[in-house]
């Protein structure tokens, strides 16, 4: 654990504590059974109790001498550091002496006194202390009714007598077949004694109340009152426990506070809040745990402390919210319902925005030279390793005055406390705290704080270093953002996410990246885009990028060395890019000219490009692929150009692309005479930019073009009521244009006439005469003519 868990004592359910003497169960089988009836399968129908064995004649600690007066006493903390798990599991509630002995037992005498010594032995190592002692006779044979077995009552009394037991402390364990039965029946038993145990230290720290005044004792009236509390919570009070935690909370603040006890008063203050809101939601009563803790926050958040441990502060409010996220999920486990506007999820994000904080202030505060080295001695040692009181300076135990004696030794204790916060790993816990919401608002299906805190995660690897992790994370997250359009929320996680690229020399998220932060729904400033533009030149033409700004100099350094490896690796240097996940730089519509063509008239469509990068640039390759690939020979645009050019601003070449200015490619090509009746389908449009003597990229459209944005844009376009300025003849609005993807070819108009001449009526009985003149204009001669004829019925 680190120094702001919580402790284990002040997390579980205190159950009252029993031991058990006089058990072998290591060598004994009797006692081994009667040792697992009472530790094996306890469900929550048995009583709260936590058992262990002990020797007879084990040292519980001392008692310390009663104190017959307080007016010289001055407290020198709030709480003990011990004092929790010494109720929980050092300091019994009821010793048990087991002992095996029956009835008819021939050498009574000498047995009952072996008894009585065993209990005297129990008496003397808990002196001082009102812990209860209770006898339990381990009997072969199974007892008669109460007052058949005369000799039993006898010597029952005789027994009680010798070992100075009421009757109510002697207990009889026959060991039969109904083993767990009568085990169950005594630890009901010990359970009262257990509870009676607590009552009386409840009363004796309430005695203590009245010996106090408001002026010296102030700490006291804080400890007295968690005392009574946690007492009551060992009793399975907890209506009584929560009602004093109440108490002592408001007590705590009431305590005069200063830089120097800050952190004590804190550490309380956050225990008991700690115990309200458990038992709150123990009671099924959430409203009141998350009023609790509201009011908790309330008044601590201003309690900073120490101007140079700012950091501290940080790390307690991180830690107060993921305690009650745990508290809230740990109920919600248990059956609470929780809903979407209040769950878990909100309180672990808070925590990690505390955490952001904690790490920010630790940059800060923690950056010392590396020539200064850590104090020795090591101001925060102390002599056993523990610390007496929660909440305290190690190197001022237990002193109270609110102006430092020492300040030399304080100022060595402020700098050790920096230099080890330093080594935290501060990312780490971020990320947890973060994926620990991330789950909580999956759950409770709130998408886009999901979303929000996976950009954090995802920034948060990119600090611990850990790129690829980042990535994965920025990548789901951005194809949310771009279906619904977040765009500058979309160019933020792109700009991390190119770092990364950068950093990890993966070349093709590289370019994608570039091809999308270049791109039209990128927010970034021109000069921005003009220096990503040139790198990815650099890139399509073999050559290393400049590092992205505000790298980490180290990861830079070692990036570099991987992007000269890659450049001297003669790998597969195509990479081929879907643009339909994404928003390119560059826009593509192809349209065929009609919607159907006559089979002997040639095939038209037009491919429409455009650019939105700053510079010109040039693309070596346009190619076109339809659904009979007989055709995609016909429609291709290539043209050759040296390598410098990429970036030459000239537009006389039929492959460049002017930034803003729509370029339009036409194409025929005519169609085979089996496609007569089928539709004609555009597939894929691949435009080439790079050449295949450096990088080649092959941005790949399927269908006639259109990216992740473009439908939404249509459907701007077609609501927009601007009007939109006049162009010259030869340009056209881009957002006018409509991608029209496929076409049906269709037999050609025959180049025949056919004239039919003919006197009615036509008489009954006569031969009716028809005058067919057929006529060919065909430029060759028509064979295998037919002609039919037929009449409309009736």
């Amino acid at each position: 654990p680190t120094h702001w868990d919580f402790p284990v004592e002040l997390c579980c359910r205190p159950m009252a504590f029993v031991t058990l003497t006089g058990l072998d169960v290591v060598y004994n089988a009797v006692h081994r059974a009667v040792w697992d009836a009472f530790c094996a399968n306890r469900r929550a129908d048995r009583v709260p109790i936590s058992f262990k064995v002990l020797p007879g004649d084990h040292e519980y600690p001392k008692c310390r001498t009663k104190r017959t007066s307080y007016e010289w006493y001055i407290p020198k903390g709030i709480l003990k550091t011990g004092w929790m798990n010494k109720h929980l599991n050092l300091v019994p509630a009821l010793v048990v002496v087991f002992y095996e002995l029956d009835w008819d037992e021939p050498q009574w005498k000498e047995k009952q006194l072996e008894c009585a010594t065993r209990v005297e032995i129990v008496r003397q190592s808990l002196q001082g202390r009102n812990t209860k002692v209770a006898v339990v006779l381990i009997q072969k044979k199974t007892p008669l009714p109460p007052g058949e077995d005369v000799i039993a009552s006898e010597r029952a009394a005789a027994l009680c007598n010798a070992c100075d037991l009421s009757g109510k402390s002697l207990f009889v364990l026959p060991h039969t077949d109904h083993l767990v039965g009568y085990i169950i029946r005594l630890e009901n038993a010990f359970y009262e004694h257990a509870q009676t145990y607590y009552y009386t230290e409840i009363r004796r720290v309430k005695s203590h109340k009245e010996f106090l005044n408001k002026t010296t004792h102030q700490l006291l009236f804080v400890r007295h009152q968690f005392k009574i509390a946690f007492f009551s919570e060992l009793k399975q009070d907890t209506q009584n426990a929560l009602k004093n935690y109440r108490t002592a909370y408001n007590l705590v603040h009431e305590l005069r506070a200063h830089e120097t006890n800050m952190l004590e008063i804190k550490t309380m203050a956050g225990f008991i809040n700690y115990k309200i809101c458990r038992l709150c939601f123990q009671h099924n009563t959430p409203l009141d745990a998350i009023a609790q803790f509201r009011k908790h926050i309330d008044l601590c958040k201003k309690k900073i402390g120490s101007a140079e441990l700012a950091f501290e502060h940080a790390a307690w409010m991180s830690k107060q919210f993921q305690a009650f996220g745990d508290l809230f999920d740990e109920a919600i486990k248990l059956g609470l319902t929780a809903i979407q506007t209040q769950n878990p999820g909100f309180y672990y994000q808070q925590a990690a925005y505390y955490a952001q904080e904690r790490k920010q202030l630790a940059s800060m505060l923690c950056n010392h030279d590396s020539s200064v080295t850590y104090p020795n001695p090591d101001p925060l040692e102390t002599q056993t390793g523990v610390l007496d009181f929660y909440g305290q300076r190690p190197w001022r135990q237990g002193i109270l005055s609110f102006d430092l004696s020492d300040p030399e030794k304080e100022k060595m204790g402020i700098l050790s406390l920096q230099l080890k916060e330093k080594h935290v790993l501060h990312s780490e816990l971020i990320i947890t705290l973060l994926s620990n919401a991330v789950a909580q608002f999956k759950k409770y299906k709130c998408p886009r704080m999901k979303s929000h805190l996976m950009v954090q995660m995802g920034e948060e690897y990119y600090y611990a270093k850990d790129y690829a992790k980042a990535l994965k994370l920025l990548d789901y997250v951005m194809c949310e953002y771009r279906s619904e359009g977040w765009w500058t929320l979309l160019t933020s996680i792109l700009t991390t996410a190119l770092k990364c690229s950068y950093l990890m020399a993966q070349l093709k998220d590289y370019i994608t990246y570039s091809l999308e932060l270049l791109g039209r729904v990128s927010t970034l400033k021109e000069d921005q885009k003009s220096r990503i533009e040139k790198n990815l030149i650099k890139v399509l033409m073999n050559e290393s990028p400049d590092p992205e700004p505000d790298c980490d100099t180290a990861a830079v350094k070692a990036s570099q060395k991987l992007w000269a490896d890659r450049v001297s690796l003669a790998g597969s240097n195509i990479f081929t890019i879907e643009v339909q996940d994404f928003i390119p730089f560059v826009q593509c519509k192809a349209k065929f000219l009609a919607p159907s063509f006559h089979v002997d008239v040639p095939v038209q469509f037009d491919v429409y490009l455009r650019a939105d990068c700053p510079h010109p640039v040039r693309f070596s390759k346009l190619c076109i692929s339809f659904n009979n690939q007989d055709y995609n020979q016909y429609c291709v645009v290539e043209e050759a150009y040296q390598k410098s050019d990429i970036l030459e601003q000239s537009s006389q070449g039929t492959m460049c692309l002017v930034p803003g200015k729509t370029r339009k490619f036409s194409f025929k090509f005519v169609a085979k005479t089996e496609d007569v009746g089928k539709k004609i389908e555009i597939t894929s449009v691949d435009l080439i930019l790079g050449s295949e003597s450096g990088r080649c990229v092959i941005l790949n459209w399927r269908g006639g073009g259109g990216d992740a944005s473009s439908s939404q844009e249509a459907l701007q376009a077609a609501r927009s009521f601007k009007r939109r300025p006049k162009l010259p003849d030869s340009e056209v609005h881009w957002d006018t244009l409509t991608i029209q993807a496929s076409t049906m070819i269709i037999s050609r108009v025959p180049n025949i006439s056919v004239q039919l001449r003919h006197e009615p009526p036509a008489l009954t009985n006569e031969m009716y005469c028809l005058i067919v003149t057929v006529q060919s204009h065909e430029e060759t001669v028509a064979k295998d003519v037919k002609l039919t004829a037929g009449l409309k019925p009736g």
